[in-house]
């Protein structure tokens, strides 16, 4: 799954967390999100750490977020890392 696509639209932190894990093949897909989410609602590492990568994101231009729901999506004008003009 390609993140960019996947966040195209605003989803809450919990689903984007999940979003993550799935495109770094850390959460397996054959397990739906409802079925995942004490992941993220539970105090674990694997979460926290997924809740940080996706802080780190916004950080450096690729995710943006919404402070009233906490929300994330993918930034529409966000160039691949690797193309260079």
């Amino acid at each position: 799954m390609v993140l960019s696509e996947t966040m195209a639209d605003w989803v809450d932190w919990d689903q984007a967390a999940y979003l993550l894990g799935l495109s770094l093949g850390a959460i397996t897909p054959e397990v739906p999100f409802s079925k995942s989410k004490r992941i993220f609602w539970e105090d674990n590492p694997a979460g926290r750490g997924l809740h940080a990568a996706l802080l780190a994101l916004v950080e450096g231009g690729l995710l943006e977020s919404r402070d009233d729901d906490e929300q994330f999506r993918w930034v529409a004008t966000a160039k691949h890392l690797n193309e260079f003009d």
